[in-house]
């Protein structure tokens, strides 16, 4: 099979560079600054156990590819406010033999948040999630850093909405060749939903820094608590923590590596490279929504929402709102909630 990157990022790019590594063939779909670093001087992917650097086609989207062959892989690796644009781009895309990209390649999201598989499964017939445990960092065009070992990262798969097939396995023993557990389950959202939880962090790591002080844990536990208590009331399961670290155990673990610094997750990332958007509409959004659906308030997570998109439209220094003052509009949040709720 050939697996085509849309989204050749952190993500997309480590789980690009590790396939081809692995003797797969790839393609990277990319834009920008990024595109043409990757189409210049190739993939430098930075992982503990060196730096190679990928020369692999690069392309921005399916017109510049042509027609798709019929054992092409889609992974879908984009930020999921940028789902609906290659969505659109790649459904329509004619597959030698016949028919769309939509009718009849598989399409694999590798997203945070659970909305990016509901958005695929309007347009593509063959839908697959992921629950994307992958430390990685893309912050400087051409160059995407990986710091996990032994293991690169875990991938959980599955069709989606659930189910398992035999391209799940097949795409699951590919990334186990390439640095990859990939475990095939029939419940996939399940474990997205858990790895939601813990991406509640993201936003609050991004406007004001490292979750590595108590204060900012303590607030990161009220966030990730009002997320559980949203899912409960939705009746949604998901993997508990200690299920979680059962399977995780010291699989992935973060590596220093040389001049590639971790500055922080996704969205920091998103911060850091000025992109102009960020991912929390679809993580602490996702509980929000739920939130308002089901009737449980969520202060913390409507605050954490609609700040890190005022810093991603501003532009603003990732970890520039220092943590007391974020801890001060959490506390008023939730005074005003429950102000407004007593009789």
């Amino acid at each position: 099979m050939r697996y085509i990157i849309i989204g050749a990022g952190a993500v997309g790019g480590t789980i690009g560079g590790r396939l081809a590594e692995a003797g797969q063939e790839v393609v990277l779909v990319a834009r920008g600054a990024h595109r043409a670093a990757l189409a210049e001087n190739g993939l430098r992917l930075r992982v503990p156990d060196g730096e190679p650097t990928y020369r692999l086609p690069v392309v921005d989207g399916p017109g510049e590819l042509g027609t798709l062959r019929a054992d092409d892989v889609l992974v879908l690796a984009v930020k999921t406010q940028d789902g609906e644009a290659a969505l659109q781009a790649w459904g329509p895309a004619p597959v030698e033999g016949g028919g769309t990209a939509a009718e009849r390649l598989p399409l694999v999201c590798a997203q945070n948040g659970v909305e990016g598989p509901r958005l695929a499964l309007r347009r593509f017939r063959h839908v697959y999630g992921v629950c994307v445990w992958l430390p990685s960092t893309h912050v400087e065009p051409g160059v995407v850093s990986a710091a996990g070992a032994p293991l690169t990262g875990i991938l959980h798969l599955g069709r989606y909405p659930h189910g398992t097939d035999d391209t799940a396995r097949r795409i699951a023993a590919d990334l186990e060749k390439a640095h990859f557990e990939a475990p095939v389950v029939p419940d996939v959202s399940r474990w997205q939903y858990a790895k939601l939880l813990s991406n509640l962090g993201n936003a609050l790591e991004a406007v004001t820094g490292p979750i590595d002080e108590p204060a900012a844990e303590a607030l990161f536990e009220r966030v990730r608590a009002e997320g559980a208590a949203v899912l409960r009331a939705a009746g949604i399961a998901y993997a508990g923590v200690e299920e979680q670290r059962a399977v995780r155990g010291d699989k992935v673990t973060l590596v220093p590596l040389d001049g590639a610094p971790r500055g922080g997750g996704s969205s920091w990332q998103s911060l850091s490279r000025g992109a102009g958007s960020i991912e929390a509409d679809y993580l602490n959004g996702e509980i929000a929504f739920l939130g308002r659906l089901h009737g449980v308030p969520t202060p913390l997570n409507e605050l954490l929402q609609r700040l890190a998109n005022e810093f991603a439209r501003e532009r603003r220094a990732p970890g520039s709102l220092p943590l007391p003052e974020l801890i001060r509009l959490a506390d008023a949040a939730v005074a005003a909630v429950a102000f407004v709720q007593e009789p």
